[in-house]
């Protein structure tokens, strides 16, 4: 009865778009938490918000920040103010310009605790930086001023998860000043929300694209159908049958096991895409087995990358054993040096370490398929080494209440997307006395990473994450396997839909044929 509830849901939500319109119907797994930018958000309410605000700052297609609602940025010599050059023509989706005191308002509103932005510990100070003050100095026209300088400040204001730190209008709020919608500057707006069903968006006609082709959030964002209608399907099997059938146009998010057969349909093409976020194999340096360095580079060792990656992905993606992702550019030569598949090294080492052939558990989960795919053949392989190793099925909550306290041996784990490679690296380092979710606290690796967060030439930053993966690789805290890949279908009369390193659908520039 539950699926076939489901099947009548999905079909009203088809079936109810306006007659005559360009819909682009697309595949949602589940429904969005808020409208508010980084507010009350996960990744799914990430993907439909920005098609409907922006930021002063957006990611391009390589994860790098550059100007969107600000036509030029001016950074002081000490690198500690910044001044906001808007852009002209810029309009709300209420038809209102653009305006410095927009700029203003949408930071304070940020800013104040009572609206529960995802990101304000990220610029009130109690992580590193401090916005200590933000003017409008003319109508076109806003300066922050920092309290240090800091090369990851525009990369911070562009995340997705911070909802882009997006500039919206004072009519998004209600009269008792609680959030009612997004009014925003981005290529549509909102139209319908039925929770559970579908979020419908509306092409805004009045829309101010950048010039040139389409680069991530920046570049062209052409609206090009009149409506995107993001239809909830839980249920991944219903999903596939939808697209199959012609029912919705675009599916973002495919197992990687079904895109073999996707690619066999006549009427599907596929896209993929790798990603900035890693899948890993952590390790407890603190456990009393794994707190020998002979041992974790043993497990290193024991493992046949190719043929992992090449099991868990289908084919898909190549291993990368760095933290650096292989689409940014800081993806050098350095970083393509990984780990070694090296049976007598394996023998030779478990030999150093005294190993006795004790259990080695692998927490894994199975919402997550990839990660338990990874654990299943990492296990077989470390045990053909004459590693004991076994596998440890968690939901996925039980597993991040482990992660976050430290409490395991080994992990299959994967981590959501840094655009910046001192963020890759600061998602996994820190002290585990005051943060046990972390994985490597080597003393040295940390004033590297400090360092690379505060310098601003990249030549100079890239010898910091060179010098770091080098660590990593010496002393195998954890163990990065691939650069997880977006992959999506898509009905072959849609038209400019691909695959992106954000793992989720960017929806401008993207037509549909009747």
């Amino acid at each position: 009865m539950k699926k076939r509830f489901l099947l009548v849901a999905v079909m009203g939500a088809l079936c109810s778009a306006s007659a005559g319109a360009a819909t682009l119907r697309v595949h949602q797994d589940a429904d969005i938490r808020s409208t508010d930018p980084g507010v009350n958000r996960d990744g799914n309410t990430d993907s439909v918000v920005l098609h409907m605000v922006e930021g002063l700052v957006g990611y391009d297609a390589k994860g790098q920040p550059k100007p969107l609602l600000a036509e030029r940025i001016d950074v002081s010599e000490d690198g500690l103010t910044y001044t906001f050059h808007l852009r002209q023509g810029v309009k709300f989706h209420n038809g209102a310009p653009l305006t410095a005191d927009d700029v203003v308002w949408s930071w304070n509103r940020f800013m104040n605790p009572k609206t529960g932005w995802r990101c304000l510990s990220d610029f009130d100070g109690r992580v590193r930086l401090k916005v200590e003050d933000v003017q409008a100095t003319d109508a076109k026209t806003v300066v922050f001023r920092i309290n240090q300088a800091d090369p990851l400040f525009l990369s911070s204001l562009a995340r997705n998860d911070c909802g882009m730190t997006a500039i919206t209008h004072r009519d998004s709020l209600k009269a008792d000043g609680s959030w009612d919608k997004p009014i925003g500057t981005g290529p549509f707006k909102l139209g319908e929300w039925r929770p559970r069903e579908y979020i419908q968006l509306l092409r805004y006609d009045d829309y101010a694209s950048l010039p040139g082709g389409r680069d991530g959030y920046v570049g062209s964002k052409q609206p090009k159908v009149d409506e995107i209608r993001f239809v909830v399907i839980s249920d991944p099997a219903t999903a596939k049958t939808a697209l199959a059938s012609g029912d919705i146009d675009i599916m973002s998010k495919v197992p990687y096991s079904e895109m073999e057969e996707m690619k066999g349909h006549p009427q599907i093409g596929v896209t993929v895409a790798p990603q900035l976020a890693p899948s890993t194999l952590p390790l407890q340096t603190r456990d009393k087995l794994l707190s020998n360095v002979k041992l974790r580079q043993a497990i290193a060792a024991a493992l046949d990358y190719e043929q992992l990656v090449e099991g868990v992905t289908y084919g898909l993606a190549k291993p990368n054993n760095s933290l650096v992702p292989s689409a940014s550019p800081y993806f050098s030569e350095a970083q393509q040096r990984g780990f070694v598949h090296d049976r007598a090294r394996v023998k030779k080492l478990l030999a150093e370490a005294g190993y006795k052939g004790e259990k080695i558990v692998i927490s894994t989960n199975k919402r997550n398929l990839p990660n338990f795919d990874a654990a299943v053949i990492a296990q077989a392989m470390l045990q053909e080494a004459g590693i004991n190793a076994e596998i440890e099925v968690l939901e996925w909550g039980a597993q991040q209440d482990k992660w976050q306290k430290g409490n395991y041996q080994m992990m299959s784990f994967s981590y959501s997307s840094r655009m910046d490679p001192s963020l890759s690296f600061e998602a996994v380092m820190g002290p585990k006395d005051t943060q046990p979710r972390k994985v490597w606290e080597d003393a040295q690796a940390l004033e590297q990473l400090t360092a690379s967060m505060r310098e601003t030439d990249p030549a100079k930053r890239q010898a910091l994450f060179d010098a770091l993966h080098g660590r990593m690789l010496e002393q195998v805290p954890i163990i990065a396997l691939f650069n997880t890949l977006s992959t999506g279908a898509y009905r072959k009369n849609v038209e400019g839909f691909e695959s992106s390193i954000f793992g989720t659908p960017q929806l401008w520039e993207v037509s549909k044929k009747d």
